[in-house]
This record gives C-alpha cells, sequence and structure tokens, in this order.
C-alpha cells in the first residue's frame, strides 16, 4: 500500500514556540539520529565527498542540534561546521552545544556567499518544505558549496510510519516529539521523489542510497 505525502506542519515549524518542548525535542532527536542512522548516514555521506582534506567546512542547514556533525568531528579532525537556523530557542540549543558558527537566519535567503563553504549539510530539514522549495534551495546550496550537498532525510513507508510510532509511544517524553515523528515519516520522500526533484532543478551528477533505518542518503556533486 502507497503511503501519499502529507503536507501538515509539525509543531517545530512554529517558530512562536520559544521554550523547553524545543530543548527536550532536540535531545531525544540526538538520540534517535544516534541508534536510527542519523550519525551512520551523514558519515557515509562525508566518506564520498572528502578526500583527505585535512581541514572541510561544513554548512548545517536546518541544523537543530547539529549532533550528527558534533559527533562526527572526532572521526573527521579538522571539520568546521557553521549551523544555520530559523528558530532562536534551537540558536540558544546550539551555541550551549559549542558546535561552532551559529547564524540564526532563514535558509531560503542563506546569508552565505557563493562557494564560501565545501559542503552543505541537510538532515532531516528538506521534508519541512514543499517540492518547489526544495528545488530552489538545492540550486542554492550548490551555488554555495564547493564540493556538493549531502541530504540525510526520511524515506516514506508504512513500515516506518508504525516503527516511529512504537518508539516514540514507548520512549519518548516530549510531546513534540510524539507528535512530529510520524507527520515527518509521512512528509518524508520515495525515490522517485527525489528522481523529480532533481531532475527538475537540473542537477545530474548525485547518487541516492537506501541507508539504516528508513533513511536517504542523496550525495549531490558540485560540477
Amino acid at each position: 500500500m502507497f503511503l501519499k505525502r502529507s503536507y501538515d506542519r509539525e509543531i517545530m515549524d512554529d517558530f512562536s514556540i520559544q521554550d523547553r518542548r524545543i530543548d527536550e525535542a532536540l535531545s531525544e532527536l540526538k538520540i534517535a539520529n544516534k541508534y536510527l542512522g542519523g550519525i551512520s548516514t551523514t558519515m557515509a555521506g562525508l566518506n564520498i565527498l572528502l578526500n583527505r582534506e585535512k581541514e572541510i567546512s561544513i554548512l548545517d542547514v536546518g541544523a537543530g542540534g547539529s549532533d550528527n556533525l558534533i559527533f562526527l568531528r572526532n572521526k573527521f579532525t579538522g571539520i568546521k561546521i557553521t549551523s544555520i537556523d530559523l528558530n532562536k530557542r534551537v540558536c540558544k540549543f546550539l551555541k550551549r552545544s559549542h558546535v561552532g558558527n551559529t547564524i540564526c537566519a532563514d535558509v531560503l535567503n542563506v546569508p552565505v556567499r557563493s562557494k564560501q563553504v565545501d559542503i552543505v549539510h541537510a538532515s532531516l530539514f528538506l521534508h519541512h518544505f514543499n517540492e518547489d522549495k526544495i528545488k530552489k534551495m538545492l540550486v542554492d546550496f550548490l551555488n554555495i558549496s564547493k564540493k556538493g550537498i549531502i541530504i540525510n532525510d526520511l524515506r516514506r513507508s508504512i513500515p516506518a510510519l508504525i516503527g516511529i510510532k512504537i518508539i516514540a509511544a514507548l520512549f519518548s517524553k516530549s510531546e513534540m516529539f510524539k507528535n512530529d515523528g510520524p507527520i515527518s515519516v509521512r512528509r518524508g520522500f520515495v525515490k522517485k521523489d527525489w528522481r523529480i526533484m532533481l531532475k527538475e532543478s537540473g542537477i545530474k551528477k548525485f547518487e541516492i542510497k537506501r541507508k539504516w533505518a528508513f533513511r536517504w542518503l542523496i550525495v549531490i556533486y558540485n560540477e
């Protein structure tokens, strides 16, 4: 049975929320990334794009806690992270995490110059948007980056939806995570979605890989 893509808004998309609910959700997302493929998917993308560079600059868009990249700094020494997020509470969370540079701004109008960073990284972020906005961002991100883009996002499926509902019910204390987790899966993508968006963005050089658990890794090369 095919699961149609949803466009319902998540609680986290309400930027008027500036209380501990944000911190709780980001803390639980950190655990989910550790055990449900977030870190390993981003690591696989870095292994594809990096070529023994001693220093690499990464712009983490819609960063949340930037926990995937913070964790991987121990493996990929020389990573310089700049995190960008529109939610002011998230930006405060990032600064407390000593992630690196933090920009509190709208990713749809990234205040970063052309070819200013090596890689743009988007983890569990693009599913928050409709297809037209995603296509605009892909073009913008390619303009910003020297090497390319790493996308780490959800694979839409009924098993994934059932799984996140069980995990949220059994382990989550965050009402935001319990609400947003299933919506995020329904807002996720199937492979055909990505192929259409990439083609309509004029992007030709890319890889799409399935990853644990119910994730996509999309690596887009800057030609």
